[in-house]
């Protein structure tokens, strides 16, 4: 009777080996996961840190240049479509656009040399780019760690595990390709 023991706590040891390399891969993709998680929490963080710097960056630029509206409703209409944004995408899309509704901002206040040496205006704008550094390391941070999940995600016998138990590709916080072109400012006299 021994001898017919022997293939049964083979295949019995094979299930309990797999089992364990299956759990293992899994508990992977959590850790994975959650570390994709973070780092665009921490994206988000710094990005809700933004839109709360701007209204009162838009409020003192009013107080100076109350005539510049469009710049001014550019900078709101960015903030809202940012504030409301749901996936990597359309927030990479949405900081974009915010990001060039920023520029053209800094260029009407060159026209300002009182709000430029405004100490609020002065202290928000510091604020602000602290806030834009910060966010660059957080997007790095967070593109990173999705590398090394996606990598896990289709790498061998990752694939299969993934597959699975459902775990998907995430998506990177790529800078809309509108990004790299430079804001048009008219400074015509067109009364705005």
């Amino acid at each position: 009777m021994k001898k017919s023991l022997v293939p049964i706590l083979v295949i019995v040891g094979i299930i309990v080996i797999f089992g364990l390399m299956l759990m293992g891969s899994y508990n992977g993709f959590v850790n994975a996961e959650e570390d994709v998680d973070q780092s665009y929490a921490q994206i988000e963080n710094q990005l809700q840190r933004r839109l709360d710097l701007i209204p009162n960056l838009v409020k003192t630029v009013q107080g100076y240049a109350a005539h510049e509206k469009e710049v001014i409703q550019s900078i709101s209409d960015a903030r809202a479509r940012l504030a409301g944004a749901k996936t990597p995408q359309e927030e990479a899309t949405a900081n974009a656009d915010l990001s060039n509704s920023l520029s053209r901002l800094l260029v009407v206040v060159e026209n300002y040399p009182n709000l430029k040496a405004d100490a609020q205006f002065t202290r928000l704008m510091d604020e602000l780019a602290g806030t834009e550094n910060r966010l660059s390391v957080a997007r790095r941070d967070y593109n990173n760690q999705v590398m090394v999940y996606n990598k896990r995600v289709k790498q061998f016998p990752g694939a299969i595990v993934a597959s699975m138990t459902g775990f998907d590709k995430k998506e990177y916080f790529k800078a809309d390709p509108k990004a790299q072109q430079a804001p048009q400012v008219d400074f015509g006299g067109n009364g705005k």
